[in-house]
């Protein structure tokens, strides 16, 4: 059997490195991206300019998209100039090039702003007197976006955007609100034994993703580990996706 082909833009990051390296065995995967990407072919092209990615998008199957300034912090200016357009672009270029299935790599910080109530406050600075773990009221895919920033509310336009190009031009689309995901693949703060998201982990969803039934025509999906103090829901990836975080940042709770 062929292999899908899957393209990754964005695919020079962090994100798009490992998911490059776990998932090149699987699948036909090739990258856009400013900078070239070792581990897969790649094309440089800047995803801000829709005429300078299109060509990459044919014949493609499953578009993972990475592509924007991937600093929380960006300024609106970034925000507009780069992360907007570059999201945009993907699903435009998508739509043209007839791709069936459009992975976004949207953000916990969509949902930023609930980390400032209370028992979430408490549980990110390591508060965890009086608390439970598995008590924990999570935050779902169903309450309202609260973006904690100008990265957060691209990620909200990009989740957003997604639904339109699914219900008006029948894209799948898919959207994972990435938790923590560093080089080190472990908690590097007291926040990240709640919010961790292992690169084995990540890879495991993304290419749940990949393989979800062409039925799902759209779905937002919290990216975290199978922590002890996860405060987000993943309920329904498990029932939409069948996945199952194996990692616990705990393991390196006194490591």
């Amino acid at each position: 059997m062929c292999k899908k082909k899957v393209l990754i833009t964005g695919v020079s990051g962090l994100v798009g490195s490992v998911l490059a390296k776990s998932l090149d065995q699987d699948y036909e995967i090739t990258g856009v991206d400013l900078k070239e990407c070792s581990q897969v072919p790649t094309v440089a092209a800047d995803c801000s300019i829709l005429q300078d990615i299109l060509p990459v998008f044919s014949g493609i199957d499953t578009v993972i998209d990475l592509a924007s300034n991937p600093s929380q912090y960006s300024a609106w200016d970034v925000i507009h100039n780069v992360n907007l357009k570059c999201t945009s672009n993907t699903l435009e270029a998508s739509k043209i090039a007839g791709v069936k299935r459009v992975i976004f790599a949207s953000s916990n910080h969509a949902t930023g702003m609930y980390e400032f109530d209370s028992p979430y406050s408490e549980i990110v600075k390591g508060s965890y007197s009086g608390l439970t773990a598995d008590s924990i009221p999570l935050i779902t895919t169903d309450m309202p976006v609260r973006p904690d920033g100008p990265y957060g509310i691209a990620k909200a336009f990009g989740e957003a955007a997604g639904r339109f190009y699914s219900d008006q031009y029948g894209i799948s689309s898919i959207s994972v609100r990435i938790g923590t995901l560093n080089s080190e693949g472990r908690p590097t703060n007291q926040r990240q034994f709640a919010t961790l998201f292992s690169h084995s982990d990540m890879s495991n969803l993304f290419g749940k993703c990949i393989e979800a039934p062409s039925s799902l025509k759209y779905g937002i999906y919290y990216g975290v580990s199978n922590n002890k103090w996860r405060f987000w829901d993943i309920s329904n990836s498990e029932r939409d996706l069948g996945y199952a975080p194996i990692d616990d940042a705990e393991i390196w709770r006194n490591g």
